[in-house]
């Protein structure tokens, strides 16, 4: 170490900091695979993140790198970059900027000590992925790769990173590993098959919940049973960090593709939104081709208003038909001003259970890059009677935003098709219109 950096490490003298104990295996661990699964508020990430910092603060690690990847790049900026910048000052405390430098446009860490990096990436497309390939450090190999919310990539997205974990080092601590932090949401999800229901010697599980979080508040107890009384199935995965059960799900004709993003490529594209605040805002673009729906793009965010989220649809074609939550007739006049073609989605008794219908008798494509919805389609399941146990005909209300929103925007294809049933040869859609001109009053839900 120089003398410099044996200042700063003086100066900036890691606290007595105490991490979870449950931790304590899976910070030991130096197998080529890190598995760490289970509910939500469990305190993974945290004891991650304190876990690669104080590692990649000790010269005994020189030569270590870091690569964190969330499926979408710019999503590592509230959680991987935020947990590890946490970390940092916890550590640290004041003395921090003495030993780590932070850059936040674009996200990177630097350790002053030992000149170990930590570099943030995506997998959303071809050109992240491009990125993740050409990764390289002035100074020692990538060695270890944290992936959070691991159930949003695929495996290929998987593969790709791991081959980029290979080279010797120079340094005998040094050790590949790749670390996957996630709640099980499906038991259907990839990651159960490769990682989970085949032993390997190569592979360390680990299940934690937010019971052995012992930094974890009281209310949040609370929280979570008042989840255990509401909404069960939720309670199963977010709380005990179980795999999402197989049984109910709705949608089980859905592929994960690349989807043509032109849509030229496309009979006709439609938007769909669900409005939201405290719960997601969702807005799809939908394409149809050949009778199959097509998910194209998503803008998925919370906490922000219609102006907000009006400015993250800026490059969206305005020409295109928008349906929307018809209960929110101030936010769709907010979207019309603004120059989108917005019209409330046509509600009534038995619609939902007809918009469903209608989605099952066709193959629906998400994009990839669509990780929301990919993520609600999954686990979209139908609602179970509490006292028989027996599923109804109606969906669970739990974490259905994007559901929604893929509802409502195919109105206009699903009722040219209704109505092209009924009174076929009367009636005449018009894309361009919102309303079909009819001969005779057609009913239709």
């Amino acid at each position: 170490m120089n003398e410099q950096a044996s200042r700063a490490l003086s100066v900036g003298k890691p606290r007595k900091i105490t991490l979870n104990s449950c931790f304590k295996a899976a910070n030991e661990c130096k197998l080529r695979y890190r598995v760490l699964y289970g509910g939500a508020g469990s305190g993974k990430s945290m004891n991650v993140a304190r876990d690669y910092i104080l590692k990649l603060s000790d010269p005994k690690y020189k030569g270590a790198n870091l690569l964190c990847v969330r499926k979408s790049e710019n999503s590592n900026a509230t959680s991987t970059f935020a947990e590890l910048c946490k970390a940092i000052k916890d550590i640290f405390g004041r003395g921090y900027s003495k030993i780590w430098e932070i850059k936040s446009a674009p996200c990177r860490l630097r350790c002053k000590v030992t000149g170990n990096k930590i570099v943030f990436r995506g997998c959303n497309d071809l050109n992240q992925i491009e990125k993740i390939k050409s990764i390289t450090f002035s100074s020692g190999n990538l060695t270890w790769i944290w992936v959070e919310e691991a159930t949003e990539l695929l495996q290929s997205d998987i593969e790709i990173l791991d081959d980029r974990m290979r080279g010797q080092f120079d340094n005998p601590n040094l050790y590949h590993q790749m670390t996957l932090t996630f709640n099980p949401v499906s038991a259907r999800h990839w990651i159960k098959r490769v990682f989970v229901d085949v032993p390997s010697d190569d592979v360390f599980l680990h299940h934690s919940t937010y019971l052995d979080n012992k930094f974890i508040d009281a209310e949040y107890h609370k929280r979570m049973l008042r989840r255990k009384e509401s909404d069960f199935e939720g309670y199963r995965i977010y709380g005990l960090g179980e795999w999402g059960e197989m049984s109910g799900l709705i949608f089980k004709n859905v592929a994960i593709a690349d989807v043509a993003q032109e849509f030229s490529h496309y009979d006709d594209v439609a938007y769909g939104q669900d409005f939201g605040f405290n719960h997601a805002n969702a807005l799809l673009a939908l394409g149809i081709k050949d009778g199959n729906v097509y998910i194209l793009k998503e803008i998925y965010v919370t906490e922000k208003d219609s102006s907000e989220v009006i400015k993250l649809a800026a490059d969206w074609d305005k020409s295109r038909l928008m349906f929307c939550d018809s209960a929110e007739p101030d936010r769709i006049q907010m979207w019309s001003r603004a120059g989108f073609r917005a019209s409330g989605a046509l509600k009534g008794a038995g619609s939902v259970k007809a918009q469903i219908d209608w989605l099952l008798q066709r193959k629906i494509y998400v994009d990839r890059g669509c990780v929301n919805t990919i993520n609600e389609i999954t686990q979209y399941r139908w609602e179970k009677d509490r006292l028989t146990g027996e599923y109804t005909d109606e969906p669970a209300n739990f974490n259905d935003d994007a559901m929604a929103a893929l509802r409502y925007g195919v109105q206009l294809w699903r009722l040219r098709d209704s109505v092209g049933k009924l009174r076929r040869g009367e009636v005449k859609y018009h894309f361009k219109s919102l309303e079909p001109k009819r001969e005779t009053d057609v009913s239709v839900i």
